[in-house]
């Protein structure tokens, strides 16, 4: 499989990740204070949103990609 072949599956499978999850949350621990052994930590979520626009493009993009490396061999 060449690198363009790659990089166009790869970005087809992102493409079609962003479609099928369009919403995910980070969960970020940090540590607030120390004092000997006892710690006191904040966990923060964070929700992120992927645009169905730019999974779209980026499906698209994987699309092309891959046929043009299909091409290419041909």
């Amino acid at each position: 499989m060449g690198k363009l072949m790659a990089a166009g599956l790869v970005l087809a499978v992102l493409g079609v990740l962003g479609l099928a999850i369009p919403y995910f949350t980070v969960n970020e621990t940090t540590e607030v204070a120390k004092l000997g052994d006892l710690k006191i930590e904040t966990t923060e979520s964070t929700s992120h949103s992927i645009p169905q626009a730019a999974a779209v493009g980026v499906l698209l993009l994987g699309i092309v990609l891959l046929g043009g490396g299909f091409y290419r061999r041909a």
